[in-house]
């Protein structure tokens, strides 16, 4: 198919669409890739509003000659969703619950809601999907039927085809018909001659069908041709399109077959095993069990999972020794039948020789977990297993292209032990986990795809591997799908009958092969380096950075191995749950997620989005709505930094093109501030006067809804922070030697707009008996600063040398044993993040290791057993907000763990993402209203509804001064609380 554009092409799509039409070069970049190996520019993108967009991008793409493809979350590991034609993204808008039919257990939903969104509405219901895919967090139930996926649970519910009851879906001419089983599909059936088609094929092949379809249940390559053989239960058309990867029709709404809620009380028996092979002998004994699934988790994945900090805690909590391999066992009926079935596990473990020996040996054994927040936990340490191998810091990266094959139960251990032999031979290894109740073992060999070698062995790997796959008679697709990675192999899989069938089936419904081409159909080579995403001639722009980007290997190493991470697997999309990524959840646009921001780099340094455009206007907009909240930093599995790649980004921006008045402004904050102090009340004639506030929006951008902090007179003094050993604030009392000395780093927003802040961590701090010091500059008057307003405004280059008069000033303290305490999330945890990628060296390492937040510093405390706080009851419950900093860095525990400090204290943790303020971005007049959006996303309306005398407890400045504006309450830090709990009755 000729894929020349007219030009009239964008025009005609923005005067008939009404969702949005995105031909620029960036917004096509972003779409042309998916989580897998490949890349196609396409054409255009269409964000559809509803099925007549889609419909209307249909007819305008039939008509001009190119082809269409539909996407969801973008998630598809085999290059499902890639193109050059229009791709059609239905994930932003067509995301709708039409019907609801609790008691038939039935709904009718748009193709693009994502799963776990699906889940939250049903769940009131106690009601839930059931295929239950890693990426529920992202995958859409469109994409879901186009890939016919399978989850973790499938041993109980079955794949997505056993699922769907039916498909509204328009075909390549444009005609709608609802495709279900042929007793139902009376209501705008498809073409009576198209029915009767697939019914004659389905009786000519059944032979065929019935030989060369393999036996697994994990079976999703090819069209389901079965589904057209009429025997027990009538032909369900649905069934075709399930798995047919858009190649077929364009669904416009999926009817789904609902489940009830998994039982509350159920049981994880984790085994424990001292080899890979054993852990795959004992799989088949286990699932005689019936357990609701057994997923695999292999030393490798352990081992990366232990180096990423929102996993070490949940692995600590149930791995026992170093186990080779484990099998998550779950049960989920009523809690007699569990416990009994954790009872026969126990004894098959047992009867195979494995258990925990009293002397602490460890060789093997189960683990019961109860607890359904680890259980939790667990889940999603293994739905990230994908994220989780991805995060190898090295040039060669886990690939996929066998990962899923499916073999008989009774295969698994011979099969796992010939296909790491075949990675042998070919000089690497691979990574094993995912579903060992199904034969369905996700493995990825590590190769360099950027290599032509490594590339040529990828298909040398693919072909004894699938050679290997049928001589057990197994599956070479067992859940991800075709795409371009395992087209091409369908002859050898099915033999040449059924894949001449699979081209008539496909002929049938879209004989000018407009929908999706080269997928299950006349496929390209799995090889061909033209559509993958590091083609022949790759390579990244070279440039000196500022920070210090050398732990990022890649396969080229520094800022371009960084950025390279991003595996597009979308873990950043997810529109609920923890922090990343806020601006997404509020625009839920691929430019404003951390995968779509990283592509665009990914592009751009490689110089597919035209010259200059690291520096370009686009590239600035592209980054404009990252907040820096750095939950990517955490949250992100493979370790995609955004907020550190755009302060670098700005840097390299300003170098080129200057600095506005604003970013001045704001990144000389800490210079301005004592002058703007004395000046406080003048300043103060901007948010009461409107004309003022009209005045700062024209000439510095601030918004004028916006009220500004005020700067204080009585701002914070660097004497109010010296409390000597032995004596106490507020009294008197002996200290003891055995506490380590605090240096406290008055940051400067606490300084100059929030002082009480600093009195009451000191108050509290003397009250504990530790001798407290304000952190000073070797030389000069002026105050130590962190930098934070340097590095968010782009002038890195500034904050570096901040941080290394900064590092000069603290050294001392700390080689003198004394801890680096702050209050201000971002100040203090910059120490921590960004002093040792601007100033990389022991120094600053040693700076970083000793500086803790307040509240760190309390838990550290009360672990030690060395803190003693005379606290009253305050009868008053207090809701906490915790600042993006502080949830990326994991210091909530420590958080909660201070305010419980107090006796008797009714504490709720809002769950919430970024409250939206972020610095300066809560002021800026361009992006005020995607900033009031994210703070009503959960935060402000949770404030709202607390009790009135409630404590609102948030500890970073921009979210106080949220809750102040947004919802008219008056937060305090956590410093404040406890001061205000100081028994000693001046609080």
């Amino acid at each position: 198919m000729s894929e020349t554009i007219r030009p009239g092409l964008s025009r005609r799509l923005s005067r008939e669409i009404a969702g949005e039409v995105l031909f620029d070069r960036f917004s096509r970049g972003r779409y042309a890739t998916d989580a897998s190996i490949y890349q196609m520019m396409p054409a255009g993108v269409v964000v559809a509003k509803g099925a007549d967009d889609v419909a209307a991008a249909l007819d305008a793409a039939r008509e001009e000659g190119i082809a269409l493809t539909m996407r969801g979350g973008g998630t598809s590991q085999c290059g499902q969703t890639v193109n050059s034609g229009l791709i059609v993204d239905t994930s932003k808008h067509m995301n709708r619950l039409i019907e609801l039919d609790v008691a038939g257990r039935r709904a009718l939903v748009e193709p693009g809601i994502v799963l776990d969104d699906l889940n939250r509405l049903l769940k009131p219901h106690g009601l839930w999907f059931p295929v239950d895919v890693s990426t529920a967090s992202r995958a859409t139930i469109g994409g879901m039927a186009g890939n016919n996926s399978c989850g973790s649970r499938s041993l109980r519910y079955g794949t997505m085809r056993d699922n769907v009851i039916a498909i509204d879906a328009i075909l390549a001419d444009g005609t709608k018909g609802r495709f279900a089983t042929l007793e139902q599909a009376a209501r705008g059936e498809p073409p009576r001659d198209l029915i009767t088609a697939m019914l004659a094929l389905g009786r000519r092949e059944a032979e065929e069908i019935a030989a060369r379809f393999p036996k697994v249940q994990r079976r999703v390559g090819g069209y389901n041709l079965d589904a057209l053989v009429e025997d027990d239960a009538p032909v369900n058309l649905a069934h075709l399109l399930v798995g047919s990867e858009g190649t077929l029709g364009i669904s416009t709404a999926v009817e789904i077959r609902l489940s009830p809620l998994p039982k509350a009380s159920k049981l994880l028996g984790v085994c424990h095993f001292p080899t890979f092979r054993a852990a795959m002998e004992a799989a088949q004994h286990i699932v005689a069990l019936k357990p609701t699934s057994v997923e695999l988790v292999d030393s490798t994945m352990i081992g990366l999972a232990r180096d990423i900090p929102m996993f070490r805690p949940t692995l600590e909590a149930f791995v026992e020794g170093r186990p080779a391999a484990l099998l998550l066992t779950e049960f989920a009926d009523e809690p007699e039948e569990n416990a009994e079935s954790i009872e026969r596990l126990e004894a098959v473990m047992s009867d195979l020789g494995y258990g925990f020996s009293r002397g602490g040996a460890h060789e093997g054994g189960v683990v019961t977990v109860s607890d359904p927040k680890l259980q939790s936990a667990i889940a999603e340490l293994r739905a990230a297993g994908l994220n989780i191998m991805m995060s190898m810091k090295e040039a060669g990266k886990p690939v996929s292209f066998v990962e899923d094959c499916a073999v008989p139960l009774e295969h698994l251990a011979d099969y796992t032990d010939r296909l790491t032999a075949i990675f042998e031979g070919h000089g690497t290894r691979g990574t094993w986990y995912a579903h060992a109740s199904e034969g369905c073992l996700h493995v990825r060999p590590v190769l360099n795809v950027k290599l032509e070698n490594d590339v040529r062995t990828m298909r040398a790997i693919a072909e004894e591997a699938f050679a290997m796959v049928r001589e057990y008679k197994g599956s070479h697709s067992g859940e991800h799908g075709d795409g371009i990675v395992r087209s091409e192999f369908h002859e050898a899989m099915f033999g040449a009958r059924i894949v001449g069938a699979f081209k008539e089936v496909k002929t049938a419904f879209d004989p000018s092969n407009l929908l999706n081409p080269g997928k299950i159909v006349d496929p390209p080579k799995m090889d061909d380096r033209s559509l993958m995403r590091y083609p022949p001639g790759y390579a990244g722009e070279d440039f000196a950075t500022v920070f210090d980007w050398s732990s990022w290997t890649g396969s080229a190493g520094g800022f371009q191995g960084a950025v390279e991470m991003c595996n597009n697997n979308g873990a950043c999309r997810k529109s609920a749950g923890a922090v990343m990524c806020p601006s997404y959840r509020v625009t839920r646009n691929e430019r404003d997620v951390t995968r779509g921001r990283a592509n665009t780099l990914r592009l751009a340094i490689s110089g597919q989005l035209g010259p200059e455009a690291l520096h370009s206007d686009e590239m600035a907009e592209t980054l404009k709505l990252c907040v820096s909240c750095k939950a990517c930093r955490r949250e992100c599995p493979t370790g995609v930094d955004m907020a550190k790649m755009k302060a670098e980004v700005l840097y390299q921006r300003g170098r080129k093109r200057g600095f506005s008045a604003k970013d001045r402004l704001i990144a000389n904050l800490p210079l301005t501030a004592p002058l703007a102090a004395r000046i406080g009340g003048a300043l103060g004639l901007r948010d009461k006067v409107g004309t003022f506030a009209g005045l700062s929006e024209k000439l510095f951008g601030f918004s004028a809804r916006r009220s500004l902090p005020k700067f204080r007179r009585d701002h914070f003094r660097d004497a109010e922070g010296d409390v000597p050993a032995g004596a106490r604030a507020h009294g008197t009392a002996e200290g003891s030697a055995e506490k380590p000395g605090v240096v406290l780093l008055a940051d400067t927003f606490g300084r100059w707009f929030d002082p009480q802040t600093l009195r009451a961590a000191v108050k509290v701090l003397g009250a504990a008996r530790y001798a407290v010091e304000t952190a000073r500059p070797l030389s000069g008057r002026r105050p130590l600063c962190c930098g934070r307003t340097y590095v968010a405004s782009g002038m890195a280059d500034r904050a570096k040398e901040e941080a290394e008069r900064t590092i000069a000033a603290l050294l001392p303290h700390v080689r003198a044993g004394r801890l680096i305490v702050g209050l201000e999330p971002s100040c203090l945890l910059t120490l921590r993040d960004e002093f040792p990628a601007l100033v990389p060296g022991k120094e600053s390492a040693e700076i970083a290791s000793a500086a803790l937040l307040f509240e760190e510093f309390l838990a550290r405390e009360i672990k030690a057993e060395r803190l003693s706080l005379p606290l009253a009851p305050l009868g008053r419950k207090a809701y906490l907000h915790g600042h993006c900093h502080q949830k990326a860095f994991g210091a909530m525990p420590a958080v909660e763990a201070a305010l419980r400090l107090i006796p008797d204290i009714d504490l709720v943790t809002i769950e919430s993402s970024c409250c939206g303020m972020a610095g300066a971005f809560g002021y800026d007049a361009e992006t005020i209203d995607v900033s009031l959006a994210m703070g009503e996303a959960s935060l402000l309306p949770a404030v709202r509804a607390a009790p009135e005398d409630a404590l609102i407890v948030a500890d970073g400045t921009s979210c106080r001064h949220q809750i102040h504006d947004g919802a008219d309450r008056q937060a305090v830090h956590v410093a404040e609380v406890l001061a205000g709990a100081l028994a000693s009755g001046d609080g």
